[in-house]
């Protein structure tokens, strides 16, 4: 099976119902994708589909077919996307573990909504959990992104 992930095709030869984040993580190395809760709670394995914030532990690489994947790599090669950028500007991490997928659903809201409220925001990234509790900087480096 062929799956075009951050603009590459690959060609993969794995159980079809092999969970894409095992496909990103354990077969392509694509490690800043993160394990969480292995059941689409915490999302910190979010990735984009085509666009759209997707949790890559729930989903059976079968059901990809020619979709884009894009993650956190794919993002920028620099760190210089607006949402990198606002996160290191911000002073966002603390473990950092959940922030690939709060950065790629944060993504997705903003290729939805560049100029997004604080509504829009809170409920976008409202299920991302993030221990830390940094999620007042969260929303400040999103707005701060949408800037750009």
């Amino acid at each position: 099976m062929i799956l075009n992930i951050n603009n590459q095709d690959y060609d993969i030869n794995v159980d079809p119902d092999m969970p894409l984040l095992w496909v990103l993580r354990d077969i392509l190395g694509l490690t800043g994708t993160k394990y969480g809760c292995g059941i689409g709670f915490c999302k910190s394995c979010t990735v984009l589909i085509d666009g759209n914030a997707e949790q890559s532990c729930l989903i059976p690489v079968r059901f990809i077919g020619t979709k884009k994947i894009t993650t956190i790599e794919g993002l920028s090669d620099d760190g210089s996307h607006p949402l990198q950028k606002a996160w290191v500007e911000i002073g966002v991490s603390q473990c950092g573990y959940c922030q690939p997928g709060q950065i790629m659903t944060a993504a997705a809201l903003l290729k939805k909504k560049p100029k997004p409220t604080i509504e829009d925001i809170n409920s976008e990234m409202s299920d991302n959990i993030c221990r830390c509790g940094t999620y007042n900087k969260i929303r400040d480096a999103i707005i701060l992104a949408s800037k750009e």
